[in-house]
């Protein structure tokens, strides 16, 4: 992915550090917020997978550090809950001032609770999306147990959450009482999607229904089951990203379509790319503008969440051997109707490779099974078999190949 490193000013004028997933290589056709869980960070695996999402339908997304956490400035003890909010708004007004204002805002647990109070302060958010979003802010209290009390008695604690110790104070747990989520769901401007699991064992799915319900039309409900809170299974953050897109694409002004695919490519880049990440397999793919995924079977270490390499190579093949027939068949006139293009690879040990350098050396085998519907005769049949070997790329994997590969520079 197209990911830039950037910071931006709170409203205290300390620095936020920030990623900004840009599509890779065409234009955005709309950019979105994401904010992060309490204590969390922009780079949570949840963040980062439904950005990504998100990016691949060409919406891009600023996922940022709250105050104090990640590798932003400030002291997160002396944060609010009012303070995110503004951090928030700030992140929105630097896109607005150095790209193009938010229509999208997402938000994890607490971050969603977040962004339902920011919509009302960034009148470019047509849409809001919150993902295991407490309805009422207070309920952080709840998560610290035993902690709340002593921080209420000796005005501040320091708290282990996730394994790490973080300094909480009373006027946090002030602010979060102080708010009023019923109107902030009275007055919200914006169509809303509300994301919950029922397996949730930290923020239970009856905070979906309470924030579903005060809110006005239009709102939808998707339920994420079996996910758990944080969205730990990169699987599920994926699909969260694109149920959004899929979503917000009708709030935001983008091209009606069912799937990224259908997209008009503005293409910057002409060249296919593949991006694959340090877990497992998953890479996705830019071509000619539309966004693709290969993937490994899980017996070979993969997640299996797209075709392989080879099945490409196999689509490739059967696509280019499709439309050289069709292309024919109509210029003959002949009245073929389909083609249908069944393929399989493997690999045989080459015995007419006599030149070859490995002593091992064994040959790729594409079989290749073509079926035509339509009022052919036999002579047109077997003219269209003889065709199919024509195709452009049945004929580039014969001819040979040369790759030429360079390293990009710093």
């Amino acid at each position: 992915m197209n990911t830039k490193r950037i910071t931006f000013p709170n409203s205290r004028g300390e620095r936020l550090a920030a990623r900004l997933e840009l599509p890779e290589d065409e234009p955005p056709l709309a950019y979105a917020l994401f904010a992060h869980c309490f204590t969390c960070s922009k780079d949570l695996t949840a963040a980062v997978y439904i950005a990504r999402a998100l990016s691949s339908w060409r919406i891009a997304v600023l996922r940022f550090d709250f105050t104090g956490l990640g590798e932003s400035e400030g002291e997160f003890a002396a944060t609010t809950f009012s303070s995110e909010v503004s951090d928030l708004v700030a992140a929105a007004r630097f896109l607005e001032r150095e790209y193009e204002a938010p229509r999208l805002l997402v938000g994890h647990s607490l971050g969603g609770t977040a962004v339902l109070a920011a919509a009302a302060e960034i009148p470019s958010a047509k849409a809001v999306v919150t993902i295991a979003a407490p309805f009422r802010p207070g309920h952080v209290r709840d998560l610290l147990e035993d902690s709340a009390e002593r921080i209420e008695q000796t005005g501040q604690a320091a708290v282990t959450i996730a394994g790490r110790e973080f300094t909480i104070r009373k006027s946090l747990l002030d602010d979060l009482e102080a708010q009023r989520p019923e109107e902030t769901l009275r007055r919200l401007d914006a169509a809303l999607l509300v994301m919950h699991s029922p397996r949730d064992q930290v923020v239970g799915i009856d905070n979906a229904t309470d924030i579903y319900r005060l809110a006005s039309h239009p709102k939808s409900f998707i339920s994420l089951d079996p996910a758990d809170h944080l969205l730990s299974d990169s699987r599920d953050s994926r699909y969260a990203g694109g149920i959004i897109a899929a979503w917000a694409g009708r709030y935001l002004a983008l091209p009606e379509t069912p799937a990224p695919s259908r997209i008009p490519p503005e293409v910057i880049d002409s060249r296919v790319t593949a991006h694959t990440g340090a877990e497992g397999f998953r890479t996705d793919l830019f071509a000619n503008g539309f966004p693709l995924v290969a993937d490994e079977p899980v017996a070979d270490g993969g997640g299996n969440e797209g075709p392989s390499p080879y099945d490409y190579l196999l689509a490739a093949l059967g696509a280019c051997t499709g439309m050289t027939l069709q292309v024919y068949a109509r210029s003959k006139g002949w009245p073929l109707e389909d083609v249908v293009v069944r393929l399989s690879h493997h690999k045989d040990h080459a015995e007419d490779c006599r030149d070859c350098d490995e002593h091992d050396r064994r040959m790729d085998v594409f079989e290749r099974e073509v079926e035509l519907s339509g009022e052919l005769d036999e002579v047109q049949r077997q003219r269209l078999l003889e065709v199919a070997g024509r195709c452009p790329v049945h004929r580039t994997l014969t001819a040979g190949v040369r790759v030429v590969t360079t390293l990009k520079s710093e």
